[in-house]
Formats: C-alpha cells, structure tokens, sequence
C-alpha cells in the first residue's frame, strides 16, 4: 500500500507541476493582465470549477465530514450556509461584479475594482485591502500547507514538516510560473477529483455498513436543530462568499455574460453536490468506522474510509482529493495576495506607475513565494491551531471586511469612498476583535463583523458627501452594460 500510494501521489503532483510549466512558456509574452487574470478568457467549465475548487480546500474532506462525524447533524448548518451564499453569490453578485470590474477601468483585482468604481486618485483604499489581503491569505495558505503535512504523515508516514515543504515546493512552482492560468486549470482538474473521490467514499460505505451491528449513537447525534448559535454561526458562513476575493475573482475572469450564466450553473452543481456528500461521509463514516478519538483529533474520517474500503491504488487516487483541495485553495490564495501587493501597493504607491509589465510580474512572483514561507511557518507552529480554525479565522475576516462593501458598491448608486472605507476597516476589526474576545458567546465572528462593516457602510455614506455625477454616470453605464 506504501509503494501504490506514494507513486500515484508523485505522478498527481508532477502533473500538477507540469501544468505550470505548460502556462508559463505559452504565456511567456504575456502581461500583468494576463499573470493575474488570465486575459478574462476563462471558459464556463474552467471558471466553475475553479471558483469551486478554490473554496472547498482540505477542510471539506477532513475538517467538515469529521465535525459530523463527533458532533453529529448539528454541524450541517455550515454546509447549508455555505450552499445558499455559493449560490446566491453566482446568480446576484457575479454578473454585476463581471460587467462592473470591466466598466471601472478593467480593474484586475477586488481592491482596483473598489478604488476604481468611485475613480477615486487615493490609494487609501488599495493599500488597506492589501494589508487585509496579506495577512488573511497567510492564515488561509496555512491551513492548506497544514492539511498537507497531515495527509502525508497519516498515510505514508513521513514527518509533517518534510511534507509541508514538498506540498509548498509544488504549489509555489506552478502559480509562480504559470500565474492564473496555470492555478484555474490546476483547480479545474482537481476540482473534477475533488468531487469524484467525494461521490465514491460514502457510497462504498454504505454498500459495506452492517446495519444491524452499527454502535447506537450519542444523544442528539440525529438532532438538526441542537442551538442558536450554531445555526446562526452555520449560516453565517454563506456571507463569506460576498467579499471572497480568489472566488469573486472567477467572476472578473470570464469571456461573456453567456458563459457566466453557464459557468453558474456548473459550478452551484458542483457545490451543492460537494456539501451534500461532505455531510454523507461524516454520517456514514460515522456508522462504518465507528467512534475513534484519534480520528477526530486529526481530523481523519475521510482517509480512514479510502484507506479501509478500496486498494492501493484507488486509494492513492482518491486520497490525492486531499492533496488536490487543498493545493486549489493555497495556489489562488497565494495568487491573490500577490496580485494585490503588486497591482496595488508596488505599481501605485511605491513605483508610482512608472514599472513596466515584466517588472511586476517578478514582483508578483516573488510575493507568491513570501506569503508561502510565511504561511509555512504558521503551519509549523504546534500552536496555530486546527486546519478547521484557520480557514474560519481567514474567511471570518474577508466576508466581514469585503462583502457588505462590494455587494454595495453594485447595487447602491450612493456609496462613496468614504464609506467604503468605513466598512472595510469595521468589518475586519469587529471580526477579530470578537473572535479574540468573545470566543465564548459560541457565535462565528463572521456574523457580527458582517453587520457591523454594513453599518458602517451605511452610516459613513449617508454622513459624507454624496458621489459626483461622474461615479454615477460609472454604475448607471455598468448596470446597463451588455457583452
């Protein structure tokens, strides 16, 4: 099993690899257009799963289906959050965002588009989001990097540390060659993996699951509706899909508004079917397994169910899932916060426009392989925390920072910078602010700091002065823009 595992891991993460190569000698001519948005040529198939892909990293297949495992159907609610706010980001908010992005300058990235939606010349805008960006993705990046080591010390054996740095090794190596291209087609295929090894672990399971010898369950194990916070907290992790930057991003990145539409269709599918079976392996992991602490510790349900059903070489197959969701969720992270140093601090601020292309595509490269260590040192750390609390701390912070304001900046003619502004830097600080002081309460900090970054959005607009003639003319061009 060692030797099957081991060399299906190595062809996935040469394929992967290879990809990056591919893309960095086709797109060698290209610009900073192209390294960071891919010449918003994206197709419909590629556009989905890539927006998919990039959102459900390792967490999916070890973090959620375990919380299910332990707790029981009371941990739905984040898959139900997560599947209403998927969904209603692609139909309300992706075919504005498209046609806006374009309208405002063809901005390239969330803090371009802000800055550009109200033509605003300050750079205030574009270097606080950076910031946010910098840090959050860092996290992020971490618990991906972390599910790595996690994965290659269960199943092969090898030390944690010794696997993060391969997994980072390979993930630095094609998005930095290969830029945004390189990171949706990557995605695209392990998102078709994702879903594949999904799909076949609980329906083995429950082939396989002698039913009348299934240990009874806790108490309340089968009871959706077990408090208010976690149904609150659940739900409220749909809001993080408004200010998602490397989601939102797919958006930007599409040919037409024909192919968004399909795109949409394609990648809710994905999604929903993703949820439903994260639930069905923890239930039916559960029942199959049995209770084993050591599981839930290491967040395990997921490997020990390929591990015990299929051969090794299936097994090598659906295991690289684990591989593939969470290389798909650091390359964008990482691609993300590259793109906003380089485009938004390095270009504007410190060059003052004067770098050519090249220049800031070797900025943007280098900042890929900063964020990596960075976050690689975070994984390290015996104190960082679960893979589970990462990615709630990270998509805490952006939904609360970023959603109140973008879904206002296209439906609301009357924001201005100010407010704007406002709403970032509220959102953000209420959200860490309650996650570092009233973890207690037991309510997901995303929730509190999304009201509280609205609010001030709201607040800060209508006490400033209003939007000039200009900025409005931009929303009323947008909104009636046609492809």
């Amino acid at each position: 099993m060692f030797n099957a595992e081991v060399v299906v891991f190595i062809i996935y993460l040469v394929f992967m690899l290879g990809i990056g190569v591919f893309f960095f000698i086709k797109d060698r001519n290209g610009g900073e257009k192209t390294y960071f948005l891919g010449d918003r040529q994206m197709g419909p198939w590629v556009a989905a799963l890539s927006a998919g892909a990039s959102d459900m990293s390792a967490w999916v297949l070890m973090g959620l289906p375990t919380s299910i495992y332990a707790f029981g159907l009371g941990q739905v609610w984040i898959a139900i959050g997560l599947g209403l706010g998927y969904t209603l980001s692609w139909l309300f908010m992706a075919p504005r965002l498209r046609k806006f992005s374009i309208r405002a300058n063809d901005s390239i990235t969330v803090p371009q588009y802000l800055t550009n939606r109200f033509l605003s010349k300050s750079k205030a805008l574009q270097i606080i989001c950076a910031v946010v960006f910098f840090v959050a993705y860092t996290v992020y990046a971490a618990s991906s990097v972390k599910a790595c080591g996690t994965l290659f010390h269960t199943v092969i054996g090898i030390d944690p540390m010794v696997a993060m740095y391969i997994a980072a090794a390979i993930i630095i190596g094609y998005t930095f060659l290969g830029g945004f291209s390189a990171v949706c087609w990557t995605d695209f295929f392990q998102g078709l993996l994702i879903l594949g090894a999904m799909l076949a672990a609980p329906i083995f399971a429950a082939t396989m699951i002698n039913y009348q010898a299934v240990p009874a369950m806790p108490d309340g194990y089968w009871n959706l509706f077990t408090s208010w916070q976690d149904i609150l907290s659940g739900l409220a992790w749909g809001l993080g899909y408004f200010g998602m930057p490397h989601i939102i991003i797919r958006f930007m990145s599409l040919r037409s508004d024909k192919e968004l539409k399909k795109s949409a269709k394609i990648g809710i599918a994905w999604t929903l079917l993703i949820l439903i079976f994260a639930a069905l392996i923890g239930i039916f992991g559960r029942m199959f397994l049995g209770y084993d602490a050591a599981v839930e510790a290491d967040s395990l349900v997921f490997i020990s169910m390929v591990r015990k059903i299929f051969p090794a070489i299936v097994s090598g197959i659906l295991l690289s899932a684990v591989l593939a969701a969470s290389m798909s969720t650091a390359d964008s992270q990482l691609l993300a916060a590259s793109s906003s140093f380089a485009s938004d601090v390095y270009k504007p601020v410190i060059r003052k426009d004067k770098a050519s292309d090249k220049e800031i595509l070797w900025v943007g490269r280098f900042t890929v392989l900063a964020v990596a260590i960075l976050a690689l040192l975070i994984a390290a750390n015996p104190g960082s925390g679960s893979i589970m609390s990462l990615v709630s701390n990270a998509w805490g912070v952006f939904g609360a920072a970023f959603g109140p304001v973008i879904l206002l900046s296209l439906f609301w003619k009357r924001l201005n910078f100010a407010g704007a502004v406002a709403g970032i830097l509220v959102g953000a600080g209420v959200d860490i602010a309650w996650m570092l002081l009233l973890p207690k309460l037991g309510l997901y900090e995303l929730l509190p700091g999304f009201v509280a970054g609205l609010l001030a959005t709201l607040i800060v607009t209508k006490c400033t002065k209003a939007p000039g003639k200009d900025v409005e003319r931009l929303f009323d061009e947008a909104s009636r823009m046609k492809d």
